[in-house]
This record gives C-alpha cells, sequence and structure tokens, in this order.
C-alpha cells in the first residue's frame, strides 16, 4: 500500500473516493451478514428459552428426593423386635 504522505492531493483524494465506493458497494453483503446474524441469535434465544422450559417440566414431574416425606407402613424398613430379659 501507498504511504499517504507520498501522496499528491489529487491521488489522496482519488483513493478516498475509491475507499468510499468499495464501502458503499459492500453494504449490502454486510446487510444480509447482519440480518443473518441477528436470526441466529433470535434461534439461540428460543432453544434456550425450551431447554428451561423442559427442564422446569422435568424436574416438576419428578419424584421428590426429600426424605422426610412419610412412606406407607408397608414399604417401611421394620425393626427387629427383641424379648425383654428379666434381671434376678
Amino acid at each position: 500500500m501507498e504511504n499517504p504522505e507520498n501522496l499528491s492531493p489529487e491521488e489522496l483524494k482519488a483513493k478516498k473516493e475509491e475507499m468510499l465506493q468499495f464501502y458503499k458497494e459492500s453494504m449490502p453483503y454486510l446487510e444480509a451478514q447482519l440480518n443473518y446474524e441477528t436470526k441466529l441469535s433470535e434461534i439461540d434465544e428460543m432453544r434456550l428459552k425450551r431447554t428451561q422450559i423442559q427442564m422446569a417440566y422435568a424436574q416438576m414431574m419428578a419424584p421428590p428426593e426429600d426424605d422426610t416425606i412419610p412412606q406407607p407402613p408397608e414399604s417401611a424398613p421394620k425393626k427387629k423386635r427383641t424379648l425383654k430379659k428379666e434381671t434376678v
């Protein structure tokens, strides 16, 4: 690339016009890329929300892991009974 200090004012003006034209021609591509990236971002957000809802639903439907819930007598652990011993 040429050093801008070595260019004449006319050459510098021509270079600026050339750069400006390049950027103007690139705008449709950049706008298309912006729309594409925006849509991808929106899709990712929706996937995250859907996954969070599914996880919340799975947690609601899962049986509780807490041991403080009373158990029916037939499934409760049985204690072994022992006889009293007489002391003399």
